[in-house]
C-alpha cells in the first residue's frame, strides 16, 4: 500500500498547484463529500472495518476515478482538494474522517445532522451518554444550522454551530454613586455573606469569556474568601475591626476597611439539624453540571453531618413530592438510595415544592433543633409563583417560623440569579453557586458551619462620616443591599445573617477634606460649615439579633487615623479592584489587571486551600480575555 501512496503523491504533485490556506479549508469539506460518493458509503451507520481495509478501499476509489476518462479532467482541475484530503487521510486516523451520515436522532460530535438536507434547518438539543452520570442526560448541544452549498461544481452540506440562547438573569445595579458628606453623611446597608457571584464569574472566565457586568457583585467576590480577622472577645458573637489604608488606584483617597469575624461553634456543642433538601428535578436540570453534580455535592454534605441530624428530600417538577421521609443522617444507605433515584423531567412547580418543603420542616421541628431548607436549582421556576417579588413575599412570610432557607445554584443557560437572590435574601439564608465538586467541598464541607449554623440575624451596618475630616465617600459593592437610614433602628426590617466562623468585609473609599481628589464643588446657597471639628473620621454602628430574638443589639466603633494595611485587608482590596475591572468601572482610573495581580500576590498569606492563588490565576485569565 505504501508504493501505491507514493505513486499517487507523485502523480498529484505533477498535475496540481499548491492550494492556498483559504482554499484548503474548503477543499477538506469537499474531500469528505467526494470520499463518500466514490466509496458508495452514504449509509445510515459507520462501516465496521479496520483501518487498513478502509485505506485500501479509499485508494482503490481514487485510482478508479483517475482511470475514468470522463472524470479525469474534473479531477485534475480540482486535484488540489484531493491532495489536501489525501494528506489528512494519511496523517490522521481514518476514523476521524469516516462517513458522518447518521440515522435521525443519532449523535455525531455533539451535533445532529439529517441524512438529506435541501433547506437550512435548526436542530435542537439531543441526548447523549455522559461519562460518570448514572443515566443518559441531555447534553448541552448547540443548535446547528445545516445548509446545502455548491462549490466548484460539487454539492456539499455546510454545518454552522449557532450560539446557545442566553436566558440568564442577574440581580444587580449600577455602582454606588459618590456621596458628598455635607449633603448625605450617613450610609446604611445590610451585610451579605453570599458567594454565588464569584463562583459564577470563575466558571465564565474558565469558559473563555468575560462575565457580563450585572453578574459581578463585588461584595460577594470579597466575601468568597476566608480571612484571618481577630476573633470576638466579650459578649458579642462577632468582632468588629476598622482600619484606614491608602487607596492603591487613587493617591488622593483612602479606603476604610470594615472587618467582621463570627465566633466559631464547637461541633460537639452545635444544635442538631433538620435539613429539607428541596431539589429541582425539572427538565432544565437534565444536564451533567446540574442534577448529576447536585447529587454528588449532597453526598459530600452527608460526611459533614452528625449522626443525630435528620434529612428529608422534597422534589419538584411537573408536581412536587416527598422523595425521602425524615431520616437520621446515620442511615446513609437510605439517603444515598433516595438521591440515586432522582431523575429530571417535567416543568418546574417551584411554588408547590417550596410549600411542601416548608411544611416538611415544620413537621420535623422539635425543641433545641435547627430547621433549614436547602433549595438546589438552576433558578428556573415556570409553574406556580414565577415572579421574584411574589416569591419574595411568600418567603418573607415564612421566615418568622424560624426555618432558614439556603439556595444553591447549578448550571448555565437559564441560570436565574435574580430569583435566587430574592429567595436567599428574604429567607434568612445564603446563596452559593456550585460549578464544580471542589466548590461543593468548600461550601458544604469546609465551611458547613457558616452555611448552616447562624450566630446573628438581621445584621445591619450604618456609618456616619465626619464632614470636618471627610469630604466624599462611596461604598464599594452592596448595591442590592442598601437600606434607608431609618431602617437601621427598625427591628422589623430584614437584613443579612452571619453564620458560625464566617468573616464579612465591607470597604468604603473616602476622600479627606482638602484632598486634590475631591470631585464635588461646594453649593452656592448652602453653608459648608461643619457641625463638629472632631478628629474622628467616621462612626460605625452595627445592629444584630440573636437567633430567635425579636430585639436587636447595638455595637458602636469610632474610627480615627490611618493604619497599616495588613495582609488580609490588602488581599480584600485587590479583589475589590478586580471586581471594578470586570464591571468596567470608571472609579479606579487607569488601575490595571497587572496592578491587581501584583497586590493580590503580595497578600496571599498562608492560603491553605489555594483560594487566593486561584484568584490570581483568574485575574491573569481576565487580563488576557480583555485584550
Amino acid at each position: 500500500m505504501t508504493d501505491d501512496l507514493d505513486r499517487l503523491r507523485t502523480e498529484l504533485d505533477k498535475a496540481t498547484p499548491r492550494p492556498d490556506a483559504t482554499r484548503r479549508a474548503a477543499n477538506l469539506a469537499l474531500a469528505r463529500k467526494n470520499f463518500e460518493a466514490t466509496q458508495g458509503n452514504a449509509q445510515p451507520t459507520r462501516p465496521k472495518t479496520t483501518q487498513p481495509q478502509k485505506a485500501r478501499g479509499f485508494l482503490k476509489g481514487v485510482f478508479d476515478m483517475f482511470a475514468n476518462p470522463g472524470l479525469r479532467p474534473k479531477l485534475l482541475a480540482s486535484s488540489g482538494l484531493v491532495a489536501a484530503g489525501l494528506a489528512l487521510f494519511v496523517v490522521l486516523p481514518l476514523d476521524d474522517f469516516a462517513p458522518k451520515r447518521l440515522e435521525t436522532g443519532e449523535v455525531a460530535e455533539n451535533m445532529r445532522l439529517e441524512a438529506d438536507v435541501s433547506e437550512p434547518v435548526m436542530e435542537p438539543m439531543v441526548m447523549e451518554e455522559y461519562a460518570g452520570a448514572d443515566t443518559a442526560v441531555a447534553a448541552p448541544a448547540p443548535l446547528v444550522k445545516v445548509e446545502r452549498k455548491v462549490l466548484g461544481g460539487l454539492v456539499y452540506d455546510d454545518a454552522q454551530v449557532m450560539p446557545t440562547p442566553d436566558r440568564e438573569q442577574f440581580a444587580n445595579a449600577d455602582d454606588n454613586p459618590l456621596q458628598v458628606v455635607l449633603e448625605n453623611p450617613v450610609s446604611t446597608f445590610s451585610i451579605d455573606v453570599d458567594t454565588a457571584s464569584y463562583a459564577y464569574l470563575r466558571t465564565t472566565l474558565e469558559g473563555g469569556a468575560l462575565p457580563q457586568k450585572d453578574a459581578v457583585r463585588i461584595e460577594e467576590m470579597i466575601n468568597y474568601f476566608p480571612y484571618d480577622y481577630a476573633p470576638p472577645e466579650g459578649a458579642h458573637p462577632f468582632s468588629t475591626n476598622v482600619s484606614v489604608v491608602p487607596t492603591p488606584w487613587n493617591t488622593g483617597t483612602k479606603l476604610m476597611h470594615i472587618a467582621i469575624q463570627g465566633e466559631k461553634v464547637d461541633a460537639a456543642e452545635r444544635p442538631p439539624l433538620d435539613l429539607v433538601f428541596l431539589i429541582d428535578t425539572s427538565g432544565s436540570m437534565n444536564n451533567p453540571n446540574k442534577l448529576p453534580l447536585l447529587k454528588k455535592s449532597f453526598n459530600l454534605l452527608l460526611s459533614a453531618l452528625a449522626p443525630t441530624d435528620k434529612i428529608a428530600i422534597v422534589t419538584y417538577a411537573g408536581s412536587s413530592g416527598l422523595a425521602l421521609e425524615p431520616t437520621i443522617a446515620s442511615d446513609r444507605k437510605s439517603i444515598l438510595a433516595a438521591f440515586d433515584r432522582l431523575q429530571a423531567g417535567g416543568s418546574t412547580a417551584g411554588q408547590a415544592g417550596l410549600q411542601q418543603a416548608y411544611q416538611t420542616a415544620e413537621n420535623m421541628a422539635d425543641d433545641g433543633r435547627l430547621q433549614r431548607v436547602i433549595l438546589a436549582t438552576d433558578g428556573d421556576f415556570n409553574v406556580g409563583i414565577s415572579d421574584p417579588e411574589a416569591l419574595k413575599d411568600y418567603i418573607a412570610g415564612k421566615r418568622d417560623s424560624g426555618t432558614y432557607l439556603s439556595v444553591l445554584g447549578f448550571g448555565r443557560g437559564n441560570y436565574n440569579d435574580a430569583l435566587m437572590q430574592a429567595l436567599a435574601q428574604n429567607g434568612n439564608g445564603t446563596a452559593a453557586y456550585i460549578d464544580t465538586l471542589s466548590e461543593a467541598q468548600k461550601v458544604l464541607v469546609d465551611q458547613v458551619s457558616g452555611a448552616l449554623f447562624p450566630i446573628a440575624d438581621d445584621v445591619k451596618i450604618q456609618v456616619e462620616f465626619n464632614p470636618a475630616q471627610i469630604a466624599e465617600y462611596r461604598l464599594i459593592g452592596y448595591e442590592t443591599r442598601a437600606l434607608n437610614r431609618e431602617d437601621f433602628n427598625n427591628d422589623k426590617v430584614d437584613a443579612g445573617d452571619i453564620g458560625a466562623g464566617t468573616s464579612v468585609t465591607a470597604i468604603y473609599e473616602i476622600t479627606p477634606v482638602g484632598s486634590d481628589a475631591v470631585l464635588s464643588d461646594p453649593l452656592r446657597y448652602q453653608s459648608d460649615e461643619v457641625p463638629t471639628a472632631s478628629d474622628e473620621l467616621a462612626f460605625v454602628k452595627l445592629r444584630y439579633k440573636a437567633p430567635g430574638s425579636s430585639e436587636s443589639v447595638l455595637i458602636e466603633t469610632p474610627v480615627s487615623g490611618e493604619t497599616t494595611a495588613g495582609t488580609e485587608a490588602g488581599f480584600a482590596i485587590a479583589v475589590a479592584g478586580f471586581g471594578h475591572l470586570l464591571r468596567g468601572s470608571d472609579m479606579i482610573g487607569n488601575w490595571s489587571y497587572d496592578e491587581a495581580i501584583a497586590l493580590a500576590n503580595a497578600n496571599r498569606g498562608a492560603d491553605e486551600f489555594g483560594y487566593r492563588t486561584e484568584a490570581v490565576r483568574l485575574m491573569r485569565l481576565a487580563k488576557s480575555l480583555s485584550q
